[in-house]
């Protein structure tokens, strides 16, 4: 996979002022605000930033927390993850590993199979319905 590098004036004019707080500047939507939460929609979730797929609709579940959830991502090599130390916590942030936008957390406290939950903003993701 080719990797993706744009300077920051060249993001800010392909995204939202929204996306780019997210993507870019590793921040988070204000939960069960986000237009993806509530898709029941068939179909794939792609990187906003770069189009990259992410996410199925098959392994989305509703976790109640007020973003959108997944138990595992499209293919392992799908996402990126490191340790994030922000905000006096300990956590593991989610990215794409094409153009690096920051997409959410991961946490170990999801359904079975896998037992984790991809918290992911619905900013950071475009839903692209199966055709």
């Amino acid at each position: 996979m080719d990797k993706i590098e744009k300077s920051e004036a060249e993001w800010r004019s392909q995204l939202s002022e929204l996306q780019y707080q997210v993507t870019r500047e590793h921040g988070t939507e204000p939960p069960f605000s986000g237009e993806l939460t509530y898709c029941k929609d068939s179909g794939l979730y792609h990187c906003v930033a770069c189009g990259a797929p992410l996410f199925s609709s098959a392994q989305k579940y509703d976790s109640g927390s007020g973003w959108p959830s997944f138990w595992q991502p499209v293919a392992s090599e799908a996402v990126a993850t490191e340790e994030d130390y922000s905000h006096g916590m300990r956590r593991t942030e989610v990215h794409c590993p094409r153009c690096n936008a920051h997409l959410g957390h991961l946490f170990p406290d999801g359904p079975a199979p896998t037992g984790l939950r991809y918290c992911i903003n619905s900013a950071s993701l475009q839903f692209k319905p199966t055709e």
